[in-house]
């Protein structure tokens, strides 16, 4: 590939008149073919451009996977979130075939997230909480309001 370019670079610079005088009689040996120029036959140069452009599309397809995918996920946590839809994000859905989804991992991390929910949003998860807390934290912090409040009433009050 490097060849490639070094002499089509080469070709173009002796082109515009800036090559020494003496190359000219070796510019007419070099073929004018790119094929030739690579050192390949017709059919090998048209083999390696063919596996070339499906190269260039496969990764062209897993790019605009990998945009779905993240779209997907964006979607998810807007949802989630009651955040406003977007258009460019359904439109990237659309243009993958509608076949994306979450990735594996994260529909495991989402599916975790929910259990947690739920449990944090039922009774008994209320009351683990309340098992969970530092109840002498709380009647320290009590009484020490209740005394801050009641000698900020005594300073302000004259009949106590």
């Amino acid at each position: 590939m490097a060849f490639l370019m070094k002499s089509m670079l080469s070709n173009q610079v002796k082109n515009l008149g800036l090559g020494g005088g003496g190359d000219e009689s070796q510019e007419e040996s070099t073929p004018s073919d790119p094929a030739a120029a690579a050192g390949m036959t017709r059919e090998e140069y048209e083999e390696y451009q063919k596996q070339m452009v499906e190269e260039k599309m496969e990764r062209d397809a897993a790019f605009a996977q990998k945009k779905a995918e993240r779209a997907v996920l964006r979607v998810h946590l807007r949802e989630k979130y009651r955040l406003p839809k977007s258009e460019l994000d359904e439109n990237q859905i659309q243009m993958a075939g509608d076949d994306v989804g979450l990735p594996e991992d994260l529909q495991k991390m989402v599916a975790e997230d929910q259990e947690e929910e739920e449990d944090k949003d039922s009774i008994l998860g209320q009351l683990q909480n309340i098992q969970n807390m530092d109840m002498d934290a709380i009647k320290e912090k009590a009484q020490a309001t209740f005394t801050e409040m009641k000698q900020a009433a005594e300073q302000k009050c004259s009949m106590m």
